[in-house]
């Protein structure tokens, strides 16, 4: 379902052209969608625009469901697509300001063992515009105005492989970079992929200097194909070289997420392999202490043994951290709340 947000300035133009209103009414109706606000709660525009503009668009594309607040400040968000659609968002706050970490599919069709999110499948793509109200809602959320931006940075690593929505993804990142949108530099936005080489390669050329991050969660085909169902389509070796593109043309380092999954990928033998496979990249790994989904039947291990195999690379010259747990009391992993709810547990 088409949204307001999807439209530009220029296309909120053209639009009001076609209805008969007038063309500076889009700069308007614009910094009202940065803000956050539905049609209904645009103060500065006519009721007879408002109405118009409901004949042919929902309220707003996206609107909080739920929130849950976490002991450690951690907020998680039920984001209510227009279409009834659920999807989730997490807002983490760091020294430097808040992240949040946004959805970018409702579900996912890339099959990892260890991910809630896609345990129903793929359901549908979010659009630009339901990615763009989604942050302007959680800034405006957090206290966020036109004149003090909220959000500081952005993660695409909720559910949703965000190279599968590549059509809609990158002109969101492009529109919300934009001085008059929430202006934040792709510099500051993190996108992590399972590994879709071919997307990557095109991802490179868009020039947006964006932070890459690679799901790999394991040192070889044989044992990745066994966790990631992607591995059956692209090689280690071919993403590697991908990143190692990446960088040429970019000057960006790339990052590897490697989820530790008990007696899978987190033995001494798997860091010696990790550290040669990535000796000499100009890369950072992000080890990751599992967040179990029961219905995987995936076991995490101990603190103790992720910081082992932390020290283990380190040690072997490749340049890594444990990422600091957040939001486990609200289920802060990816897909988990809202596999609860379409489970049925929605109070």
């Amino acid at each position: 379902m088409k949204n307001l947000f999807d439209y530009n300035i220029d296309g909120l133009q053209e639009l009001l052209l076609t209805i008969g209103e007038p063309k500076f009414r889009a700069k308007q109706i614009y910094a009202n969608l940065v803000l956050g606000k539905a049609i209904t709660e645009m103060t500065d525009i006519p009721n007879s625009l408002k109405q118009k503009l409901l004949e042919q668009f929902p309220d707003a594309p996206v609107k909080i469901h739920k929130k849950l607040t976490s002991t450690d400040g951690t907020v998680k968000y039920l984001f209510e697509l227009a279409d009834k659609n659920i999807v989730e968002g997490v807002i983490m706050t760091y020294k430097y300001g808040k992240t949040q970490c946004i959805s970018t599919q409702v579900g996912c069709r890339m099959g990892c063992k260890f991910c809630a999110s896609t345990l129903n499948g793929l359901i549908r793509n979010l659009t630009k515009g339901e990615l763009l109200f989604t942050v302007a809602l959680a800034n405006r959320d957090c206290g966020g105005n036109a004149k003090k931006r909220e959000i500081t940075n952005l993660v695409l690593m909720g559910s949703g492989e965000p190279l599968d929505n590549y059509d809609e993804v990158i002109p969101f990142l492009k529109e919300l970079a934009k001085p008059e949108n929430l202006n934040v530099s792709p510099r500051n936005v993190s996108l992590s992929t399972c590994g879709l080489v071919d997307k990557m390669y095109k991802l490179t050329n868009e020039g947006l200097p964006l932070n890459l991050t690679v799901s790999l969660h394991a040192t070889s085909d044989e044992k990745r194909k066994k966790i990631m169902p992607i591995a059956s389509a692209y090689s280690i070796s071919q993403i590697l070289e991908a990143c190692r593109h990446y960088f040429s043309v970019t000057g960006r380092r790339f990052i590897f997420e490697y989820s530790l999954v008990k007696g899978v990928n987190d033995g001494e033998a798997d860091a010696k392999e990790l550290i040669s496979l990535l000796k000499g990249l100009p890369c950072h790994v992000n080890l990751i202490r599992l967040n179990e989904v029961e219905e995987t039947g995936l076991k995490a291990g101990t603190n103790k043994s992720a910081y082992a195999f932390m020290n283990k690379l380190n040690e072997g010259g490749i340049s890594a951290t444990v990422r600091r747990l957040m939001g486990s009391d609200i289920e802060g992993a990816c897909g988990q709340l809202r596999n609860k709810y379409v489970g049925g547990s929605n109070n």
